[in-house]
């Protein structure tokens, strides 16, 4: 139904499941796959009701004025979201961005008036890199809001009161696995305790980017899973604090070209155009899927964004369609 509003936040949430039928049909899955799109929403990712509430929450608490600015640091999507937000209040941004993220969402960044400052991905072989960024970002901004993604109660807190709610009351409380990666740690977090406190036997899984998929000091810049962080092998403080981890019934690793082939599956049997994280937390509940034990249950995954913010980053340069002129020949026969 066609609906004015006022505002872009009025946009956030609320959006719809699609059942990955042909998809589940094509490799003969037994268990239902209901794909969450966040791309639904205003900004065009997952990261806009967290950026929506942060700056709510700061503007409510007297930590945001008119005019103000707006600081964090970010890998690029909740980085769009609070440069979007910020924009149609008003606000300007500025965000610390690691060097090898997308030029796609850098564009974006730029495009809503949002300052850059980048910082060598060999930076973040420190394991308080994390640590000493957030106090960086914040002593050379001493006037700026500083959002804080990683540590924000507000973050999980939203995902608790909105997305959680939003899966249980469209799955009519028959969801029984939720299948999202870890990058602030928000979305399992406070959507899985929301599950998990209607119905205990839920499954929160988390995807997670194998060893040949993360930054080491022999090749500081692997093909990386946008967005998507390692859990197992991570050092406490490496963790975003928003992620619980006592909520995590299961981690699957994968690497960055299972994510690749799952976005593209997605997009040819779907038309379905879903980021990198999106199909690393796709391929993970295909496995999932084909477990004996899941046979008829329901899993739930998040689509965080959409592929569009990584068309430069050759999530779809492995061409396995099948050459134009057999096409031509095959018609023509």
């Amino acid at each position: 139904m066609s609906q004015l509003v006022t505002t872009l936040t009025d946009l956030i949430g609320d959006t719809p499941l699609l059942e990955l039928s042909r998809y589940g049909a094509h490799r003969g899955l037994n268990a239902r796959i209901l794909a969450k799109l966040e791309t639904r929403n205003p900004v065009g990712s997952v990261k806009d009701r967290i950026a929506w509430a942060i700056i709510r929450d700061a503007e409510e608490r007297g930590l945001l004025h008119p005019g103000g600015e707006i600081v964090d640091v970010t890998s690029g999507n909740t980085g769009i979201a609070l440069g979007a937000i910020a924009a149609s209040r008003g606000y300007t941004s500025i965000f610390y961005a690691s060097d090898n993220i997308s030029p796609d969402k850098l564009a974006l960044l730029r495009a809503f008036g949002a300052r850059i400052v980048k910082v060598p991905n060999t930076f973040f072989l420190d394991p308080d890199a994390l640590v000493l960024l957030r106090t960086r970002a914040q002593e050379e901004n001493p006037g700026a809001f500083f959002a804080d993604q990683l540590s924000n109660p507000v973050n999980p807190r939203f995902h608790y009161e909105t997305t959680g709610p939003e899966i249980w009351q469209a799955t009519d409380g028959q969801v029984d696995i939720l299948v999202g990666g870890v990058g602030t740690g928000g979305t399992l977090s406070g959507a899985g305790r929301y599950l998990k406190e209607h119905k205990p036997s839920v499954r929160v899984v988390a995807a997670e980017p194998g060893l040949g998929s993360v930054p080491t000091p022999e090749n500081p810049y692997p093909k990386e899973i946008d967005g998507v962080h390692n859990v197992t092998e991570a050092l406490p403080q490496q963790l975003p604090d928003n992620l619980d981890r006592a909520l995590l019934d299961e981690i699957v690793a994968l690497e960055t070209d299972d994510a690749f082939a799952a976005s593209r599956a997605l997009a040819r049997e779907e038309g379905l155009l879903a980021g990198t994280s999106a199909g690393a937390i796709v391929h993970v509940a295909t496995l999932l899927a084909q477990r004996a034990e899941n046979a008829g249950k329901t899993i739930v995954v998040v689509i965080p964004d959409s592929g569009e913010r990584y068309l430069s980053a050759g999530i779809y340069d492995d061409d396995d369609r099948v050459p134009a002129e057999q096409l031509v020949g095959a018609a023509a026969e």
